[in-house]
């Protein structure tokens, strides 16, 4: 069976994202060229292409249960030594998001393999050399900002490894 690479992710909105998409390619991670800054809901992760209908309907599902919230980015955190990375920090919106990745995460159609605890950010650096990250780190030290959560993403990767759109989830406003 063909097999393709997914993701599922909240969108950082304008200027927040485009601002911090120029920061990590400012950092010199290459990935910023064709990944935009985002809070990661399911990371990539290899699926049986059949199941792509499948798992539109359950994220279908989980955005119908899940109400829009208020997302707050402050400051730096990393994730050193373990992994070389540098975000901005999820300062308010923690819990929404918690419950959004661990109901994503329920189809049976999405196996995947959980390395680290689950904890919101925003990536700004990845794998680069470490005055790098510390200079992103030192830099963006002070960063602020407020956003609606709406919605989601559900991302298929493309040869390239670009991520391509492949439908897009607006969570409840009713609740």
């Amino acid at each position: 069976m063909d097999k393709t690479t997914i993701g599922v992710a909240i969108d950082i909105p304008h200027p927040w994202g485009s601002e911090l998409t120029a920061a990590r390619l400012a950092a010199g991670d290459p990935v910023g060229a064709y990944v935009p800054a985002h809070v990661t809901l399911l990371g990539p992760t290899e699926i049986d292409a059949g199941d792509l209908p499948e798992i539109d309907r359950h994220l279908t599902a989980v955005a119908a249960r899940h109400p829009a919230f208020d997302v707050r980015l402050r400051g730096t955190g990393t994730f050193r030594p373990v992994t070389q990375v540098v975000f901005v920090a999820v300062a308010a919106g923690i819990s929404e998001c918690e419950r959004l990745h661990a109901a994503v995460l329920s189809s049976a159609a999405i196996r995947t393999e959980v390395r680290f605890p689950y904890h919101p950010h925003v990536t700004v650096a990845h794998d680069v050399p470490p005055e790098r990250l510390d200079a992103v780190f030192a830099g963006l030290a002070g960063y602020e900002a407020s956003f609606a959560v709406a919605g989601f993403t559900l991302f298929e990767h493309d040869d390239g490894g670009r991520w391509r759109s492949y439908a897009e989830y607006r969570l409840a406003t009713d609740h």
